[in-house]
């Protein structure tokens, strides 16, 4: 049975990226496409909010309070549940009372503007004590749990029905394994956190291109109690030159009752995230068979009147093939994986070779260029800001595919072209692309150096 608004699994949208918070007229449009698909929870816990994270001790002014309490009326309104996230964890001394005391004023804070749910978070931090804490404690967790139990302890005093929620050091399955944390620190943490605080995870990886039934109830074993998916999927905040707009895959059906919910932490840029949210929200509620392909074509169907222009139109099948040059981290979509596939294979081959799939090749690359273009026409600004700059990166990338397959056409020969468009130091250039051009990665995932006599010149 899918879960309802106001049950007790939890199922919606984490801000909870490295970038720009959402404004508060963005968080409403989330708020209001949530109560609409059937989602139930909302997350508040953007990294760069600086009294997240860097300044958790001081309290929100009177005008961010006023737009925090904004916020929490408004999820109560749609009958989302509002959680509100604090992150100490980069400086805190879990032995010091004054800190302790910094924690509950914070809190107390948001207890005062109608928050009723809380996480207290301790990811992307060092997995050791400091001096003064570690003659106290063994481990990390041990101290973690001794501060968040304390905490749930004093809210309920004020507010019996309140929700903590808590996100470990170590939070997938490969930081476990490297040890991070310290020995039997998840193990710890699922023995010492009381019962009733929800433990965070994100799979295998911290954006996990599978997560299974038997990953979880592993898990579960060691938790004591089933996690809440902080689900990475569709979050592009490591990778500022993409964005995600693929389903929500990757894990199967059974997976809703093996968990205590499902939250998705999605892309920067909330005109993005379309697809990801809605096709969760189908995830969540559906029933049977999960066929991510088919509830992708939907909604992006759904999402087509969006991408009205003031020019020639962008139909469905344009935003299909788009989209899928931007599917999800571990893959592209069918139409992105034929066409890589068509241009790698025909360059691998002899120009003398290529027959008529140069000129099939060119088509197919010229149409997907012009639907870069179009993005530009685009009457939603917003969306356009979000997708110019990797619009125009494909873009660029596919007009010097097409000027080189034209050129080699034409002289029958495999020589180097060059691109008055594409020079030398400004195309591909930067620090950045310099530094990357240093390791190579294998299909291990492991890097290795490029050696001066493999690196392509900058």
């Amino acid at each position: 049975m899918a879960p309802s608004p106001n049950d007790g699994f939890l199922s919606g949208v984490i801000e909870g990226f490295y970038g720009p918070p959402w404004t508060h007229v963005e968080r409403l449009e989330v708020f209001d496409r949530m109560a609409t698909w059937g989602l139930n929870t909302y997350f508040y816990a953007p990294k760069d909010d600086l009294k997240q994270r860097a300044l958790w001790r001081e309290l929100y002014s009177p005008a961010e309070a006023c737009e925090m309490k904004a916020s929490v009326e408004a999820c109560a309104a749609r009958g989302l549940r509002f959680i509100y996230g604090l992150s100490p964890g980069l400086d805190i001394r879990y032995g010091d009372e004054s800190d302790l005391v910094q924690l509950r004023r914070r809190f107390e804070q948001m207890l005062a503007l109608g928050c009723r749910a809380f996480a207290l978070l301790l990811d992307d931090i060092p997995g050791t004590l400091d001096d003064a804490d570690r003659t106290r404690w063994d481990s990390p967790a041990s101290a973690q749990s001794h501060v968040a139990n304390a905490i749930l302890a004093w809210i309920r005093e004020k507010e019996p029905s309140a929700r903590l929620l808590f996100c470990p050091t170590a939070y997938c399955g490969r930081m476990v394994k490297a040890g991070l944390g310290g020995p039997d620190y998840l193990a710890i943490a699922g023995r010492e956190l009381l019962p009733e605080i929800d433990i965070f995870w994100t799979g295998p990886e911290i954006i996990s291109r599978e997560i299974t039934v038997a990953h979880l109830r592993d898990l579960r074993g060691v938790l004591r109690r089933k996690p809440v998916i902080w689900d990475n999927l569709h979050a592009n905040d490591y990778d500022g030159r993409r964005f995600f707009c693929g389903p929500y895959s990757g894990r199967p059906p059974e997976l809703r009752s093996e968990v205590g919910g499902l939250l998705s932490n999605p892309n920067c840029e909330l005109p993005l995230n379309f697809v990801p949210v809605r096709t969760l929200a189908e995830f969540v509620r559906g029933a049977g068979a999960w066929d991510a392909r088919r509830a992708y074509l939907s909604a992006m169907e759904e999402w087509l009147p969006a991408f009205t222009t003031c020019g020639s139109s962008v139909t469905l099948a344009d935003l299909i093939l788009f989209g899928d040059c931007f599917y999800q981290p571990h893959e592209d979509g069918a139409e992105g994986v034929a066409f890589y596939a068509a241009a790698r294979d025909l360059l691998a081959r002899h120009p003398r070779d290529w027959g008529g799939h140069a000129a099939a090749f060119r088509a197919e690359a010229s149409r997907l260029r012009d639907i870069c273009a179009r993005m530009t026409e685009l009457r939603d600004r917003r969306l356009f800001h979000a997708l110019s700059r990797r619009a125009w990166e494909l873009r660029e990338e596919l007009d010097l595919l097409i000027r080189y397959v034209e050129e080699q056409s034409v002289l029958g020969t495999d020589t180097p072209v060059r691109s008055d468009s594409h020079l030398e130091g400004t195309f591909r250039g930067g620090m950045v692309a310099r530094l990357q051009g240093l390791l190579m990665q294998r299909p291990d995932g492991t890097f290795t150096a490029v050696r001066a006599g493999d690196r392509t010149p900058r």
